[in-house]
């Protein structure tokens, strides 16, 4: 049953919180997790620190017209109406949406997709986050769908927090700033590895989880050591899939 499945969904998530917690791979497999749950074929996070704009985190897949729809988000959309707000945001019909979000609307359904909810990620009750989902076909997101990735963003919310004190503003600013910083290395090392291997950045970035995977290492300390010339693109291949 797809209950079922949900539950073991979060089961795995909420295992990944334990030992060495890897919060870009946790990012990750939680966009992975919605597409392959809940009726979404695509599905993103944007974090931000507060102080700065949201930025793109993680994504279900690399496609670029994908990558740069999240990346548009930043400046108009249903992302920054949920982070704003602090509230689920739907649209059923992107189509229908060029007045509300006039680039957004045009980039999406030009990529393929008709409808989107935005779901906030809280903290005591301040957003610093929102998990995207989205579909290619027109109408409501269920009941179901919709409650399903609320607790999926409620869990990736304790993740992000779990080591630190978080009802200390400070604290929980570091961390976002840490993890967006890890995000840009991981970028870095998606771009040397698809340059020096000849790869599109999906498999560029595929390349990076299993190595990191298959040495028990995270995924930004494996990006790192490719940014600073420790471990080579070649390397990589060695793992299988």
């Amino acid at each position: 049953m797809i209950e079922d499945r949900i539950v073991d969904a979060l089961a795995e998530l909420a295992d990944t919180l334990l030992g060495d917690f890897d919060v870009i791979e946790f990012l990750h497999l939680l966009a992975e997790r919605c597409t392959q749950l809940l009726d979404a074929d695509a599905a993103g996070v944007l974090l931000t620190t507060q102080h700065g704009p949201l930025r793109l985190a993680a994504t279900s897949e690399e496609r670029i017209r994908l990558t740069e729809l999240f990346h548009l988000q930043t400046e108009e959309g249903p992302s920054l109406d949920a982070f704003r707000s602090g509230a689920r945001v739907e649209e059923p019909d992107l189509h229908a949406a060029p007045a509300r979000w006039p680039r957004f609307a045009i980039a999406s359904t030009n990529a393929g997709f008709a409808a989107i909810a935005a779901i906030p990620m809280r903290l005591r009750g301040e957003a610093v986050g929102v998990l995207n989902i989205l579909r290619r076909t027109r109408g409501e997101f269920g009941v179901r769908d919709l409650r399903a990735a609320q607790a999926l963003a409620d869990v990736a919310t304790i993740g992000l927090f779990q080591h630190r004190p978080a009802r200390h503003y400070e604290f929980v600013t570091e961390q976002l700033q840490a993890t967006l910083e890890s995000l840009v290395v991981v970028e870095q090392a998606k771009g040397f590895v698809a340059e020096h291997l000849a790869v599109d950045m999906a498999a560029a970035l595929s390349a990076l989880r299993r190595y990191a995977s298959r040495h028990d290492l995270k995924l930004s300390a494996v990006a790192g050591a490719v940014v600073e010339g420790d471990l080579s693109a070649g390397a990589l291949l060695d793992v299988p899939e």
